[in-house]
């Protein structure tokens, strides 16, 4: 017998080979009619599966989170066939569920476009419609090869040949067409639901390879329900006039050019805006005890070797091959940790000054895929808030809540208040012993459980060194964003000798916290620009105000006025121009200025301006003193604003 224990604690015994159906029909035949997949032990399998051995089991209807993966999956397999009916003679190859929906790439001479959508989703309308039962049938590998290949599903054939000769070659059916797939898939076709839409086509190589074939994707996404789908709908709309990389050119803030792919053209005011988040680290920082340092961007490979990051992080750096006259590989960092451990080894350290703090505002690079580049949130070169904590290892918990404390205090100066901690645990590829890392656990897990701050498990998503605690940011429209993270560290400070003499004369290795705020400064400011859509708050703006004359009688008094702003540190500038009003207006909001001070002829005769807000139709005419004092008042950063208010 199988013993099989259901969500509420009741314990059942059942003959071997029985499948999920089978029980679910037997407690309800309503329940059966409901579920469409079910979980033993907390993995997903489906309905009919015959169940053989004691476990935890669970049923799952359309409505659990869980079965999101389901729908999404099995929509692929929806798709798939409805282009393959639509165009006969098209291969298909591999069809996985991403993050937010799914996509499949097809082999045809001809790729696919948008204008092909509507009848591609006309068709999985009509294939849901007939609600055709999902069956598995596990087939011998020559067989499978045999099928695909007097299918002329070549792709296929490959694929079978790439499954390990230990793993079963399974088929799943929906009516006459099939698929290889690994599964589960709910019961049915219909289960899938009419909330799905396909959203894109792009071009991939087969496997990744630039040497192989040129596939044609499709992108869709499903949901559970219609109002989701609606939801994540008007999320994309909004999402897309938020891009940073359309409102970086009309904020004139940055570029990007093919010949310096995933390097980042600041221009003045892009520029203004990342020293303005520079220099507010920076006070953040100096108050928390770190000091600033720098570290050299070439480094001999041997440290990186030491490190560990040759073994573990080779394929995304950026290596200098040795001159006949200079024998040495240099390496472009990719990160700081190993030039910090070099700061903190020269000169004998005392546990008398633990906790050392060094910070740097270190440019790294890393050779990204280029596929993979996305405007500043995801670049080849950028500037990490780095720094490396050198402490004992009692010191660990209260070290990380100090950094834990500071990086939620940051985030809220920037308004960002939905913030999600997840813990990240060993990787496969890592170094140091299992019982260090038992270690480095167990003592980030504490300092976590102490703050009382929720947070989710991200399974093998540590660092190569050590464990990391990841912080991630919602924004206005919902999504999330992983900014900072605080990592414990008992490998690397050991494998490149740093020590310092403990109270009993003895020489002990450190444990070193690694530490990023923003993360990179780069992306950041990407997240920025979108949350905010580019109504930046007053303090972050690099451009604060625009002094814009309605006559050319105001020109003297306008230059007044821009001298005045000057001098309370605003950062304005005029627009002088014979132009109407209107059209300033219009371009300086399209720029996201966030004040324009209006002057004409009856401002000038009364000293005073007319405050317009990005944004807002409305006018407020003022004094130019108390306009200009209630403007420096709001410009002040929110950790200057707190330190006057202290004071």
């Amino acid at each position: 017998m199988v013993a099989l224990t259901f969500p509420d604690g009741a314990r059942r015994e059942y003959p071997p080979h029985t499948t999920g159906f089978d029980i679910a029909k037997g407690i309800s035949p309503s329940l059966a009619k409901r579920t469409v997949a079910m979980a033993l032990d907390g993995m997903l399998a489906d309905l009919n599966d015959p169940i053989e051995r004691d476990a935890k089991i669970e049923f799952l209807t359309r409505d659990d989170p869980r079965a999101l993966e389901l729908i999404r999956h099995d929509a692929a397999h929806v798709l798939a066939e409805a282009v393959q009916t639509l165009w006969p003679g098209t291969q298909v190859t591999i069809g996985p569920v991403i993050d937010n929906g799914f996509y499949y790439d097809f082999f045809r001479n001809e790729p696919f476009t948008t204008e092909d959508f509507g009848a591609i989703e006309k068709k999985m309308r009509e294939i849901i419609a007939r609600d055709r039962p999902f069956t598995k049938e596990v087939w011998s590998r020559d067989q499978a090869k045999k099928v695909f290949r007097d299918k002329g599903e070549a792709f296929k054939v490959e694929l079978v040949d790439a499954i390990p000769e230990d793993q079963q070659i399974k088929i799943y059916k929906q009516g006459d067409w099939f698929d290889l797939c690994r599964g589960p898939h709910m019961t049915s076709t219909g289960k899938v639901g009419n909330a799905f839409k396909l959203m894109k086509t792009a071009g991939a190589y087969w496997r990744g390879d630039s040497s192989r074939e040129m596939l044609s994707r499709i992108y869709g996404t499903a949901f559970a329900k219609q109002d989701e789908l609606d939801a994540y709908l008007k999320q994309i709309e909004e999402a897309e006039k938020r891009d940073h990389r359309k409102l970086g050119r009309e904020m004139d803030l940055f570029h990007f050019q093919e010949e310096a792919p995933g390097s980042v053209f600041w221009h003045p005011k892009g520029w203004t805006l990342f020293q303005t988040l520079e220099n507010y680290i920076r006070r953040r920082q100096q108050a928390a005890g770190y000091a600033e340092v720098n570290a050299p961007q070439l480094i001999d490979s041997s440290l990186w070797v030491a490190s560990g990051h040759m073994a573990t992080f080779r394929d995304v750096m950026f290596l200098i091959e040795p001159k006949e006259e200079d024998e040495r590989t240099y390496v472009v960092k990719p990160m700081n940790c190993p030039g910090h451990v070099q700061i903190f080894k020269n000169g004998l350290k005392s546990y008398r000054d633990l906790p050392l703090k060094i910070a740097e505002f270190g440019k790294v690079h890393r050779n990204e895929p280029s596929g993979s580049l996305h405007g500043l949130l995801r670049v080849r070169a950028f500037t990490q808030d780095d720094a490396h904590i050198f402490i004992t290892e009692r010191q660990i918990a209260e070290e990380v809540l100090k950094v834990n404390d500071l990086i939620l205090s940051i985030y809220a100066d920037f308004g960002f208040d939905d913030v999600h901690i997840k813990f990240s645990d060993r990787p496969d590829k890592r170094i140091g012993d299992d019982a260090v890392w038992d270690k480095a656990e167990a003592a980030l897990m504490a300092a976590l459980q102490t703050s009382g701050r929720p947070w989710t498990l991200n399974k093998g998503e540590g660092a190569f060194y050590g464990p990391k605690l990841e912080y991630v940011l919602r924004d206005a429209i919902g999504r999330d964003w992983q900014c900072g993270t605080v990592q414990v560290d008992l490998n690397m400070p050991g494998r490149l000798g740093a020590f310092y003499i403990d109270e009993h004369s003895n020489k002990v290795t450190p444990v070193m916290l690694h530490r990023a705020m923003f993360g990179s400064l780069e992306r950041f400011i990407g997240n920025l620009i979108e949350h905010y859509a580019g109504h930046l708050p007053l303090w972050l703006s690099p451009l604060q105000a625009v002094v814009a004359t309605i006559t050319s009688d105001a020109d003297d008094y306008a230059r007044e006025v821009i001298a005045a702003a000057r001098r309370t540190e605003l950062r304005v500038e005029g627009d002088l121009r014979n132009e109407k009003i209107n059209y300033k207006v219009r371009e300086h909001s399209l720029a996201k200025v966030p004040v324009l001070l209006v002057v004409g002829k009856k401002e000038a005769a009364e000293h005073t301006v007319s405050i317009r807000r990005l944004g807002s139709e409305r006018q407020q005419t003022m004094p130019l003193d108390a306009a200009l004092d209630a403007l420096s008042q709001e410009a002040v950063p929110p950790d200057v604003a707190r330190m006057k208010k202290a004071a």
